[in-house]
């Protein structure tokens, strides 16, 4: 918690669906945080979004149009 609290800047890697399909990256989290709005960036197998205060920003795309991500993923995506 005190190094994501307190780094310039927090990167999270991780595959963009569950096994299931479902979106991981979702608007508001149900799981207990140790710390809260301290991600900056998030890589996936399919994009990379900046998160920042405004929302989700996708910077870039693997195999899947924006328009697709879309569809997928439950959050409000900006180009």
């Amino acid at each position: 918690m005190d190094l994501a609290i307190g780094a310039k800047d927090v990167y999270v890697m991780m595959t963009l669906f569950t096994k299931k399909g479902e979106a991981k990256l979702v608007p508001e989290c149900t799981y207990p945080l140790t710390g809260v709005a301290c991600v900056s960036r998030v890589y996936t197998d399919y994009a990379v979004f900046a998160i920042q205060p405004a929302g989700v920003r996708v910077l870039a795309t693997y195999g899947i149009s924006l328009a697709g991500l879309r569809q997928r993923v439950n959050v409000k995506l900006a180009g």
